[in-house]
């Protein structure tokens, strides 16, 4: 209880922003975000929660933004890179990753309300694609209690790959298992899961189209890519289609040239994903390594992001914290990841 009136007080006094100003004034903060939801949309309900923000709570998050830094677009952070223009004390770069339909339902229109723009990353596959990556839709299945996880270690056991002890029937236990599906390459992982096949379709369409990557483009936030198919970029069989083949998908999606930008799927990468990085001509790759960039002189080309579940900026009652939001990102690493 003291620790906590310690951190409002910190927060109310405005010590905690003093620090911040002072300490990254010179440093790029980039977001990562994935899912914005309503309470009233039907995809609420069976959402993985560590990855979605509730739409209230991130209007609440973009007037933080707004509040203690200086929101800016990639073409500034690409300028800055390209040829030295300096960006605003305290950047701040908005960024969504994998390509959700609610990015354009509910993101979209409370990014334009605030006039801030964003950067999201979308897999080439997901464009006009109904279901969700495995992940999801098991967690999907299991909140809609079409899914028990026995059965589900059941299958991965009778296919050769036992999960030892077998995890609890919960989204804990849940997470374990697709731990160990991930682990396996696409035929496995398929033929694992083949008898779940119906219960983890909930025939509500949840990945972004053609023509909504388009209006999200339209509307201030720019398109980036975020691998082929998802598959971990240290662990993808043809990275050319992951880097090369990726982008120019989705730059024929928005019917433009191939977006500069991506993030790695799952922030898996390593010095030969770099390279081919580099040799597919993106100009920035972003990670999820949890770091602020700094900006003196010129960004690195490889930046990492800070996320952030929303468990950790809401307390028992429902309130959003500011404090917890602002102890978390302003004391945050500060760390150039390449050149």
């Amino acid at each position: 209880m003291a620790g906590d009136l310690v951190k409002r007080a910190l927060y109310r006094s405005g010590l905690l922003g003093l620090y911040h100003r002072l300490r990254n004034r010179r440093a790029l903060t980039v977001i990562m975000f994935h899912r914005v939801l309503t309470q009233e949309d039907p995809r609420w309900a069976s959402c993985d929660p560590d990855y979605t923000l509730e739409a209230g709570l991130f209007e609440r998050c973009l007037d933080f933004f707004r509040r203690h830094y200086n929101v800016v677009s990639v073409d500034q952070v690409m300028a800055a890179r390209r040829d030295g223009t300096p960006l605003p004390d305290r950047p701040l770069l908005i960024t969504f990753d994998d390509g959700w339909a609610d990015n354009h339902a509910h993101a979209l229109p409370r990014l334009r309300a605030a006039g801030l723009p964003a950067l999201l990353f979308t897999v080439a596959d997901v464009v006009d694609r109904d279901e969700p990556f495995f992940q999801e839709r098991l967690i999907s299945a299991f909140r809609r209690n079409a899914l028990r996880l026995p059965a589900l270690a059941q299958a991965l056991a009778n296919a050769g790959h036992p999960v030892e002890p077998v995890p609890p029937d919960n989204i804990d236990g849940l997470r374990k298992l697709i731990a160990a599906l991930e682990a396996l390459d696409a035929t496995q992982r398929n033929q694992v899961l083949a008898p779940f096949a119906a219960a983890m379709d909930d025939g509500v369409r949840q990945m972004v189209t053609r023509n909504e990557l388009r209006e999200l483009a339209a509307g201030g936030i720019a398109i980036g890519v975020h691998g082929k198919t998802h598959t971990p970029m240290t662990r993808a069989g043809d990275l050319d289609a992951e880097l090369a083949a990726a982008r120019a998908i989705v730059g024929g999606h928005l019917d433009a040239q191939p977006p500069p930008t991506m993030s790695y799927p799952h922030g898996r990468y390593d010095d030969h994903v770099l390279e081919r990085t580099r040799a597919a001509g993106y100009e920035f790759a972003f990670t999820s390594n949890p770091v602020i960039n700094p900006v003196d002189g010129r960004p690195g080309w490889l930046l990492g992001r800070l996320g952030f579940e929303q468990a950790g900026i809401v307390d028992p009652e429902g309130r959003f914290r500011p404090d917890w939001l602002g102890l978390y990102l302003f004391r945050a690493p500060v760390r150039r990841l390449a050149g």
